[in-house]
């Protein structure tokens, strides 16, 4: 949004300063001071919330040593890492990049396949709750392993789809030799560097 806005101003009024939106290094210096920033002032205060609500693992004893630390552990905790990621890139990034567009599309969806991983972890733990029964966490409380599969699987061939047919998508390979017209094929062209 930033980057369109600056883009704005700086065609239309010469606005000193936007500029600076132009260039690549200054949005990504940008984005990571955003999302520090997002990651640890709203990340605490969403931990904090979570753990009010005591939206946390309960864990189930192997036996393994250290496994007892994570108890409590907030469920829910990748909405920090989505939001860390996401406003930046729609405040600072060029949104008619393909490139760009499939990250915010991977995000959104392994996002929502999290999302709903906990949610059906948290309701089964509400509904023994509910039942009066002491909860003991099961591999099939949460989404169902082949679900995720489905879900990453379906998103690899969107995103292989896209890059193949994509016009957008650009692919480069070197040609060692004096005469590189002679290997381009159909479509190619040089590069100048």
């Amino acid at each position: 949004m930033l980057y369109y806005f600056f883009t704005w101003l700086q065609e239309h009024y010469n606005f000193p300063g936007a500029g600076l939106f132009q260039y690549l290094t200054f949005r990504i210096a940008m984005a990571i001071v955003l999302s520090l920033l997002i990651a640890t002032i709203y990340g605490h205060r969403l931990i904090l919330f979570l753990q009010k609500k005591q939206i946390g693992e309960s864990v189930r004893d192997l036996g393994l040593e250290g496994q007892m630390q994570k108890k409590g552990t907030p469920t829910m905790g990748g909405i920090i890492i989505l939001l860390s990621i996401l406003i930046p890139t729609l405040m600072f990034a060029n949104l008619h990049k393909v490139y760009i567009r499939l990250m915010i599309l991977c995000t959104v969806w392994l996002g929502i396949i999290g999302f709903l991983d906990d949610y059906f972890k948290i309701r089964a733990r509400r509904i023994a709750k509910e039942k009066g029964e002491a909860y003991k966490k099961k591999d099939s409380d949460g989404l169902a392993g082949i679900s995720k599969i489905i879900g990453q699987v379906g998103l690899g061939i969107i995103i292989g789809v896209t890059l193949y047919f994509s016009e957008a998508v650009t692919v480069e390979r070197e040609i060692f030799s004096s005469d590189a017209h002679a290997y381009l094929q159909k479509g190619e062209k040089l590069a100048k560097y």
